[in-house]
């Protein structure tokens, strides 16, 4: 059967079980370990997303959750919108989690526990014992989170469900957004940006955006889910870029946490709990993401569906909103906004656009070659559009075909980075596409922090690492 497991995918995953529970069982020796027991949930995340996906892939089928692979010489179904196992798996891993990091604040702020030794009043009794000492703003951090997440994935399934047009869905996430929004209203509530050094005779150190603060973290909500399903449409690639972005915020997150403060140091770095934040919300979803890739990677047996693009994108909002470093996040986001940029003449149909952009297969060489926007008399080209094209065409950055006879652009290829890989290196595999545009957005990310760490260093008098 297609959705059972192998004996020995069986005995691994089974093994990554046990070893995962007696991490967590563990944890609790000490004052919880919250970040150990993190990681051990990242493991059951992979267990269970991996062997879930495997099960559930003829149940969806049967219930219409199915589509053809239209860049494999034989047209097979397989099951789609498996992102939804992924996020649910994800969202339950959250929800078991929340104990862990806040044990040694449960014991300490409520009877018994860490307090038996104390002598109290009745008053002290009965109203609760230090519950004034309890992190409520990050337990409301930790839920606002939970609950964006579980908006967003029911637009992600709605998206599936019904295919639901760009212009009424586009503004959904900002909704999403609105409780982490109003905690870090509440909790932090900062406004102000830090002015490059050039600019502060003019501005001054600090400027206050007010409002429009909020409107950019709402932008950023908006931006991060659509940006990860506009560069879609090959196996493999919506949950590559997002494992990446994962693992470099993670990467950025263990720069403030690593190595630790020395013993009789007065304390830790102030960034410490928001990027503990960080890592608890991304370990579970590296997880989970590993796992789904482990069967929608060339060839995949499953699609992923947007699902898992909405889900992914809000996961680096939550925690960029959040843990405070939005701008650290854009850096890590450069191929995703360049690739936006390159697509809005025809997300904004400047340009004639296509239903489906992905790049078409050619079945004489098993290859991938850029698919192409052809304009006739039912979908005319503004002569300054095509002149721009024209020039874009010199540059390597579109290819055009034009009518010898009247030197108008009929054709041109598709506005997407895949379609412009293809334009540069020529045809290819798609998994060698897939693993190009991979080792570009690792190279950005490498980069970005860089950026953030080093070179920002040039217009700012000081970076907060360290």
């Amino acid at each position: 059967m297609a959705g059972s497991l192998s004996r020995r995918e069986q005995f691994m995953l089974l093994s990554l079980l046990a070893a995962c529970l007696a991490v967590l069982a563990n944890t609790f020796d000490g004052d919880g370990e919250p970040l150990v027991a993190s990681l051990a949930f990242s493991g059951i995340a992979f267990a269970s997303c991996y062997a879930l996906v495997r099960w559930l892939g003829d149940a969806f089928m049967r219930a219409g959750f199915k589509g053809k692979d239209m860049s494999k010489p034989k047209l097979v179904e397989i099951p789609e919108t498996m992102g939804a196992v992924c996020a649910t798996v994800y969202l339950f891993i959250l929800i078991v989690f929340i104990p862990f990091p806040f044990y040694k604040d449960i014991v300490a702020a409520t009877s018994g526990g860490g307090n038996r030794d104390f002598i109290l009043h009745v008053q002290e009794v009965e109203t609760g014992r230090f519950l004034h000492r309890f992190p409520h703003s990050k337990l409301a951090s930790y839920l606002s989170a939970i609950l964006s997440l579980q908006t967003v994935v029911l637009l992600g399934i709605g998206d599936d469900l019904f295919d639901i047009r760009w212009r009424h869905k586009i503004l959904i996430p900002a909704f999403a957004a609105i409780p982490i929004l109003s905690v870090y209203f509440v909790d932090f509530g900062v406004t102000k940006i830090v002015i490059p050094t050039p600019l502060r005779p003019y501005f001054g150190e600090l400027f206050d955006l007010g409002w429009l603060y909020y409107a950019y973290m709402a932008a950023i909500s908006i931006f991060c889910p659509n940006s990860i399903n506009i560069l879609a449409g090959i196996n493999g690639i919506e949950v590559s870029q997002s494992l990446i972005i994962a693992m470099l915020l993670a990467f950025n997150d263990l720069l403030y946490l690593l190595p630790p403060p020395p013993a009789g140091f007065p304390s830790p770095h102030p960034a410490t709990d928001s990027h503990l934040f960080s890592l608890y919300l991304l370990l579970p979803f590296i997880g989970a993401s590993l796992a789904l890739l482990a069967h929608n990677w060339f060839p995949a047996r499953v699609f992923v569906g947007d699902t898992y693009c909405y889900f992914a994108g809000m996961v680096f909002a939550v925690v960029g909103i959040l843990g405070h470093f939005s701008k650290t996040l854009l850096l890590l986001l450069v191929p995703q906004i360049a690739n936006f940029v390159y697509s809005a003449p025809q997300l904004f149909h400047l340009v004639p656009c296509p239903r489906h952009r992905l790049p078409r297969f050619n079945r004489a060489t098993g290859l991938l070659e850029p698919s192409t926007a052809v304009f006739d008399e039912r979908n005319p080209l503004r002569p300054v559009v095509g002149a721009v094209l024209k020039l874009l065409h010199r540059v390597r950055l579109v290819r055009v075909t034009t009518d010898p006879a009247s030197g108008r652009v009929v054709e041109c290829t598709n506005l997407t980075l895949l379609n412009l890989w293809l334009v540069w290196w020529g045809p290819m595999r798609e998994d060698r596409l897939c693993l190009g545009l991979s080792a570009l957005q690792l190279a950005c990310g490498l980069f970005g922090l860089f950026v953030r760490h080093k070179l920002a260093l040039l217009v700012f008098t000081q970076d907060n690492w360290g």
